[in-house]
Formats: C-alpha cells, sequence, structure tokens
C-alpha cells in the first residue's frame, strides 16, 4: 500500500513535507509541491478518507436536501452544476432526500453521512425537520428561499414576471391570465410582479384570470386553462407556472378545438430544453440553472472553508426571456 512515507523516501523529503504539498498548504516550494503530487499520481496513492476527516475535521463530502429533484429539468440543471462545481474543489455530494420520521430527519442524515453542508436545492420544504437543520452548526445555503442567518441563492422571482407582463403588453396583450403555482416564497414573489407588471402598464384584469395550481401538474393547469376559457371574456394569453405546466393547458386547448397561438397565446416558466423542441416553441422565461447552482455550491465551499470570515448573503440570479412561438402578436392584426 502507497503511504506518505513511499512518497516521501521517493522524493526524499519528510512525511510533513508530502502531507503539506498534498494538502495545498504553505511551507513547501512549488517545486517540490508539484513533484510531491506527480509522484503521488505516479504511485497511484489515494489518502485514508478517515484519516482525512479525521485530521481535518472535514469529509469533503456536501449533501444536496432535494425532493423528487431530479423528476424536473430545471432542478437536474442545477444539481448537474452543483456537481462539476464541487468536484473541481476536490468535493463529493451525496444526495439527502426525504428521510424524515422513518430513518431519522435531515440533519442526522447529512450527519450520518459526514457531511460538511448543505445546499436546500428545492423550496417545497417546511415543517420541524428543515428547521432543525438550518438551525444546527452546519452551513447550509438555500436556493429560492430564505432562512435566517442563513446564505439563499434566488431566481429574479418578482422582476422576471414583471417583465413577462410587460412582454406581452408589447405584444398587444391586455387580458392576461396567470396560472401559478403552490403559495409559497416563490409563487408570492412571482405574484408580486405580476401585479406589478400589470400596474406598469396600466392595465386590470379580472380575479378570475389568477388561479392556483401546483407546480409541474400538467393536469392542474389543463383544468385551470378549462375556467379560463369558459370565461365570458376570456383571456388573450395565459401565463403558465412552469413549461411543463403548459402541456397540460395546450392538450386543453387543443381539445376544445382551439390552437396556440391563433387563438390562445401561452408563455411558460424555466426555460428547459423542451420548451424550444415543442411545436410551436414555447415562449418562457429562462433560469439560469447553471449559474444558480453554480454560486450555491461556490457559497456554500466558501462557509465551510472560511467559516471565521463568511458573512450570509442573499444573491439573484437573473434569467432572460426565450421568446418561441406561443405569443401572437396581436399589434400587427
Amino acid at each position: 500500500m502507497v503511504t506518505l512515507k513511499t512518497i516521501a523516501d521517493r522524493c526524499g523529503l519528510s512525511c510533513a513535507a508530502v502531507s503539506k504539498a498534498l494538502n495545498h498548504l504553505p511551507g513547501v516550494s512549488e517545486a517540490k509541491a508539484e513533484l510531491v503530487r506527480e509522484t503521488a499520481r505516479e504511485l497511484g496513492y489515494t489518502p485514508n478518507a478517515a484519516a482525512v476527516t479525521l485530521k481535518t475535521n472535514r469529509s469533503h463530502n456536501i449533501g444536496i436536501l432535494f425532493e423528487n429533484g431530479m423528476a424536473h429539468e430545471f432542478f437536474s440543471q442545477v444539481l448537474e452544476a452543483i456537481r462539476p462545481c464541487a468536484e473541481e474543489h476536490e468535493y463529493d455530494i451525496t444526495l439527502l432526500s426525504n428521510r424524515g420520521g422513518r430513518s431519522g430527519g435531515y440533519y442526522e442524515h447529512a450527519r450520518r453521512r459526514q457531511c460538511d453542508g448543505v445546499i436546500i436545492a428545492q423550496n417545497f420544504f417546511d415543517g420541524d425537520e428543515v428547521e432543525r437543520l438550518v438551525a444546527s452548526e452546519l452551513p447550509v445555503v438555500s436556493i429560492d428561499r430564505i432562512f435566517p442567518n442563513r446564505t439563499a441563492v434566488l431566481a429574479e422571482n418578482v422582476k422576471s414576471t414583471q417583465e413577462i407582463v410587460r412582454y406581452l403588453y408589447g405584444m398587444g396583450h391586455e387580458r392576461i391570465a396567470y396560472i401559478h403555482g403552490e403559495m409559497g416564497d416563490v409563487t408570492r414573489q412571482r405574484l408580486a410582479g405580476f401585479h406589478r407588471g400589470l400596474r406598469d402598464c396600466g392595465i386590470e384584469v379580472p380575479e378570475d384570470y389568477v388561479i392556483p395550481a401546483r407546480f409541474h401538474e400538467p393536469k392542474d393547469s389543463g383544468l385551470a386553462t378549462r375556467k379560463l376559457l369558459g370565461l365570458s371574456e376570456p383571456p388573450t394569453c395565459i401565463l403558465y407556472p412552469d413549461d411543463v405546466s403548459y402541456l397540460g393547458g395546450l392538450t386543453e386547448i387543443e381539445a376544445q378545438g382551439l390552437s396556440v397561438p391563433e387563438d390562445v397565446s401561452c408563455f411558460g416558466y424555466d426555460g428547459i430544453q423542451m420548451a424550444s423542441m415543442l411545436r410551436p416553441s414555447l415562449a418562457t422565461y429562462r433560469q439560469n440553472a447553471e449559474e444558480i447552482g453554480r454560486t450555491a455550491t461556490e457559497r456554500l465551499l466558501d462557509a465551510i472553508e472560511h467559516e471565521k470570515y463568511y458573512v450570509p448573503e442573499i444573491i439573484t440570479v437573473t434569467g432572460a426571456i426565450q421568446e418561441g412561438q406561443t405569443v401572437k402578436n396581436l399589434k400587427k392584426i
């Protein structure tokens, strides 16, 4: 078995110098440090994880708390951005799914897996188990959810829907309906942006034009679309809570013998790959999932490795409207 002493003997250095070089610590010249690392690679040296954890009090493993995140392309994109960023800093990731009740809570799961910190990657987390994790000694960074004294990386939920309404108004739409997701931080922010956009454009919509549904549930959005189309004065454009939910709306629109965008214009949210593959391609707001995941990872590693200097902060990542073919330009009529 290759040990530090094996490398030290090969390089003509002390074990202490070899350890410093492998851990990128000061006290060894760059030339000698590179010699040590190259020798370690040639010999196939693998540090003992348990020994490293015991010595540094770090496992170089971070937990990702999610619930069915892999089922949704947006969160999959976030997770895919987290992984290479963590690997670049020589950290592994552990997915922490819903372990509450049956085998201990989220905190216990993270401690059992020796996580140095945790990223809460979805906002559908409430209850005592999440609060306990957030209040624990573990560094925590959340995505699209603000917790006291914790860093949060947020999508621009207010300005995004405000910008969408302005865009639709610029295309001649004033009867704009909004099917929104479950009530929470994200939905409250998007609703505020929606109403700000209406105010900016000087238009009002009936209360019947704002309907609750569930994120990523096409059936819910299909039923909501049916209600909207059944109004005495239906909207000319419907804003959906996410791109996947639009599929339910499209099914209902076509079931009524109507077409998009000739009879009804539609607008999605998230900007997943599916949106551009549909025909007609879906107009949507593309969230910067890659930037969100990378930023959350960098801030968590900063909290882990620079505890004395770290200050929690709220970081907002902006996206952009992705023009598609599902919004009819009424001004050209």
